[in-house]
């Protein structure tokens, strides 16, 4: 499931593309939040079948080397631990798990990819492989070769604007995923949310500051008085704008949680010196309010 600091990296977002546009339609505007949230959710979905499309594609070349004119001893009996792994088989059984044979060229380079990996020769090499070390093959892939591949981050984002962004995200969910397989239980793909209070909070803190965002910049501005409030970029009001929101009006969340997250956010999101100034004023803005959630 998609977790809330994707949530609030989402309605950041969706904010921003609002007020930045000067969009007065809010019903279109939390469309597109939930549309961005959905497809963090397919692009899990769809990097959850990738490895089917690898072992598909090595069992493909697998089967040319044998129709060489002089096929080599190594193309006659070929290596098949990664076409055979029995967590990918698992996997066959997910829908549309052909989504990547329109991405051939992905596939192959991500292939390529693989093989020259020190983690790889080691699992095809070994004396014999388990289950669990079918499974942890395809983590390392996807945390050491998938995660960091530029050609691949570049694809995505060819295919759908703002996989590249939502790709972090979604891999730890695949990883999950794969994490939580069993030999002898079918593939447990998760939910988009982890319930339906997820989702009503990414639509409670997108709204809430929307119809109260002049409110919220003037409560940030009395608490800003030791800072050059001019030279504060616009990202940092939005920021300190939606975590007071979440202050406000998500009494589960404690307070240390809420603060925690969107300063942490800010590092990501906005300049260097931002935490700094999101920490003090977000602090201040907490105690005033006397908001002490444990």
């Amino acid at each position: 499931m998609i977790s809330r600091r994707q949530l609030r990296t989402k309605v950041i977002q969706a904010l921003y593309a609002h007020l930045k546009s000067e969009n007065d339609n809010l019903i279109a505007s939390e469309k597109g939040l939930m549309m961005s949230i959905e497809q963090t959710y397919k692009l899990y979905l769809f990097l959850l079948t990738l490895p089917v499309a690898l072992a598909t594609h090595a069992a493909q070349r697998q089967a040319i080397a044998r129709q060489k004119k002089l096929p080599t001893p190594e193309d006659l009996n070929p290596n098949t631990r990664f076409v055979d792994n029995t967590a990918i088989e698992k996997l066959t059984t997910l829908e549309h798990t052909d989504a990547w044979d329109a991405y051939p060229e992905i596939v192959k380079s991500l292939y390529g990819q693989l093989t020259e990996t020190e983690y790889f020769e080691k699992y095809m090499t070994a004396p014999s492989v388990s289950f669990k070390d079918d499974v942890e093959v395809l983590i390392h892939f996807f945390e050491r070769t998938a995660q960091h591949s530029e050609s691949f981050d570049e694809a995505l984002e060819e295919i759908s604007t703002g996989w590249s962004s939502d790709l972090a995200a979604a891999l730890i969910m695949v990883i999950r995923t794969l994490q939580s397989l069993k030999p002898s239980q079918e593939v447990k793909v998760l939910p988009m949310f982890k319930s339906e209070e997820d989702r009503a909070f990414a639509r409670t803190i997108f709204q809430k500051t929307l119809v109260n965002y002049p409110s919220r910049l003037e409560l940030i501005e009395q608490h800003a008085k030791n800072w050059d409030v001019e030279r504060i970029v616009f990202m940092d009001f939005l920021i300190l704008a939606v975590a007071i929101t979440e202050l406000l009006e998500c009494p589960d969340i404690p307070t240390r949680v809420t603060l925690d997250e969107y300063i942490d956010l800010s590092k990501y999101y906005s300049t260097p010196t931002s935490h700094t100034f999101v920490n003090g004023v977000l602090d201040k803005i907490a105690n005033s309010l006397k908001i002490n959630k444990l």
